[in-house]
């Protein structure tokens, strides 16, 4: 599957919005569940996306170098709030004219990629979150099929090599993919995610 330039911009947008949604739906004591992050809690990843979101949108204005950028919140006392902010950020960098033919500074990543690239990497990562926070809360997300295709082909692009996987890295280590699997379900055990320690409720 091609994504294009202008695809990526609004298939993220898609995933993004989607992670507002779920983000939106948790509340009271779910903030402290652990999620299918290892070790942290609802409120820890989300801190985390809310980071990405504006490292993200910094690097699309040509700031990605600067760490201050890519620190977690310190008052995540309303983290669904924070976060819907942090989103509309990024979107709005995202949506610049342009921004795909822009070189992207991520240093979590080790260097500096098109815009393109880097959009089909936060992409990707939100399709992921957002079913991170779902399943937390035994829910399922809600991607169309265009989404749930091109996050997989994004997915299969992603190195293997064991030492660019686990503690320390972007990724975690890919799970074996059983035949059968849908797009979803492929995405998540490439990128290390079990789909079936986490069911979704009824």
């Amino acid at each position: 599957m091609t994504v294009t330039g202008a695809d990526i911009v609004e298939l993220d947008r898609i995933a993004v919005r989607e992670a507002v949604r779920v983000v939106d739906l948790v509340g009271g004591q779910d903030w402290e569940r652990d999620t299918p992050c290892a070790g942290w809690t609802l409120r820890r990843l989300v801190a985390h996306m809310t980071a990405q979101h504006h490292g993200f949108a910094a690097a699309a204005r040509g700031a990605g170098e600067g760490a201050a950028h890519w620190r977690e919140p310190e008052d995540m006392s309303e983290p669904a709030r924070v976060h819907r902010a942090a989103a509309a950020q990024v979107l709005g960098a995202f949506g610049e004219p342009g921004v795909d033919g822009r070189e992207f500074a991520l240093p979590e990543l080790g260097g500096t990629f098109s815009g393109r690239r880097a959009i089909s990497f936060h992409f990707v990562d939100y399709v992921v979150h957002a079913w991170d926070v779902a399943v937390t809360l035994g829910a399922a997300v809600e991607l169309p099929d265009e989404a749930l295709g091109a996050a997989l082909a994004v997915a299969r692009l992603v190195p293997a090599d064991p030492a660019r996987r686990g503690p320390g890295s972007a990724f975690a280590p890919a799970l074996e993919v059983f035949a059968g699997a849908g797009p979803l379900e492929e995405t998540l055990r490439l990128l290390g995610r079990d789909p079936e320690r986490w069911p979704v409720r009824g």
